[in-house]
């Protein structure tokens, strides 16, 4: 049996280079992790110190500290909660440890994540202390994290693969070629049936409109709309008449880009000809099957890829021209650059060095070919760059101050 597929482009030329398959972790729910992870998830703030200590004592597991979890209400808590067992749920996490202050919440996210059938367990801090709690979490952690070990890769459909995507540090070479690439990529992924999911609402301040007509179909157009209209109702509201110092950043003034419409127009490119079919909530899980998502994220590097990642994407697209270094602690971030300098100052940061469209020395079919060739190596295992360097950013989103 044939281990490619023969993909006709709009062009009507034929790509033969596309593996029909990757080698990934088969989860209980049928999902397919392109990562092993044990994840030890603290969750609130003040829980972080025992999370950390019993990754510290636990070898082959990894703690997510973050800042948030107390006090919070509403619409803030909900997402706290999505992020929480989204981040559990996502299939690159074998087993999963929680570990909160109370009782309640703790055994919330456990049961979101126990859904799934993979193995998690739930320790509360209050009545017990550090110490005790270390001690219990610790040797059930070496039971997952040995279970975990024996785990072995095998061969998942290309459609078991779904892919998140973000710019950052962009520049005049993002708008022109390394975000047509992912463009380029995703129209070749999509019609095999990959999840595919693009974000950063502020971002595309000024294409609104085009973005909006991308909609598959009036319901997905109305509600990218709404999203959209919302985050500005909330810009103006604060009496912020526009995004400077913020949008575009300082990076992407120095890199040529001088507005927002600018940057919205060039971050559009990452979606090639794809129509969305439906707008997430941050954090959010696709329902309506394969194709493009919109998700409604912050535009902050480390804010989306964790949204995405607990959207359930297990691979992540980072095209970068002034170079960012953004990873991610169970989502593999593979990062590619247009710019030149960049691929040349900051190479050990760059998994993905498409500058040859630039000089006419590749053309952009050939760079998204490139781009697939690299993305199934890490989806095969490779680290990314942003791995082997130890980046594993988890930042959360909060909606609002707390009570």
């Amino acid at each position: 049996m044939s281990m490619f597929i023969t993909l006709k482009l709009k062009s009507g030329k034929l790509n033969m280079g596309i593996p029909k398959s990757f080698l990934g972790y088969k989860r209980e729910n049928g999902r397919a992790g392109t990562r092993n992870h044990v994840i030890i998830l603290p969750v609130d703030d003040i829980s972080n110190a025992c999370a950390e200590a019993v990754a510290n004592n636990i070898k082959g597991t990894i703690a997510l500290p973050h800042s948030y979890g107390r006090l919070q209400f509403g619409a803030d808590l909900e997402l706290h909660f999505r992020t929480m067992i989204g981040t559990g749920r996502n299939p690159n996490v074998a087993a999963v440890i929680v570990i909160g202050i109370e009782p309640k919440w703790t055994k919330k996210i456990v049961d979101g994540i126990a859904e799934t059938g993979k193995p998690v367990e739930g320790f509360h801090i209050e009545r017990s202390g550090d110490i005790q709690t270390i001690m219990k979490a610790s040797k059930k952690a070496q039971e997952f994290s040995m279970w975990a070990s024996e785990k072995q890769r095998e061969e998942c459909p290309l459609s078991d693969l779904w892919i998140s995507v973000k710019c950052g540090e962009s520049d005049t070479t993002s708008g022109l070629a390394s975000n047509p690439t992912v463009g380029n990529l995703m129209d070749k992924l999509e019609p095999l049936g990959v999840h595919l999911c693009f974000g950063e609402t502020s971002e595309l301040t000024g294409a609104e409109q085009v973005c909006a007509k991308r909609g598959a179909n009036p319901e997905a157009q109305k509600k990218f709309m709404k999203t959209w209209s919302e985050y500005n109702d909330f810009i103006l509201k604060e009496a912020t008449d526009d995004l400077s110092e913020s949008q575009p950043t300082a990076g992407n003034i120095a890199g040529g880009l001088t507005t927002i419409e600018e940057k919205a127009f060039g971050n559009f490119q990452k979606i090639g000809s794809r129509k969305f079919i439906d707008v997430l909530e941050p954090a959010e899980e696709p329902k309506k099957g394969k194709g493009l998502y919109f998700m409604d994220t912050s535009s902050a590097a480390a804010e989306c890829v964790t949204l995405q990642a607990a959207g359930g994407f297990n691979i992540h697209l980072f095209p970068t021209g002034q170079g960012n270094i953004i990873g991610n602690p169970i989502e593999p971030v593979v990062k590619l650059t247009a710019n030149p300098l960049t691929a040349k100052l900051m190479s050990e940061h760059v998994d993905c060095d498409v500058s040859k469209i630039l000089s006419r020395e590749m053309n952009l079919d050939q760079a998204g070919d490139k781009l697939i060739e690299t993305t199934l190596k890490v989806a095969n295992g490779r680290l990314t760059c942003a791995e082997a360097l130890g980046h594993r950013e988890f930042v959360m989103t909060k909606l609002y101050r707390s009570a």
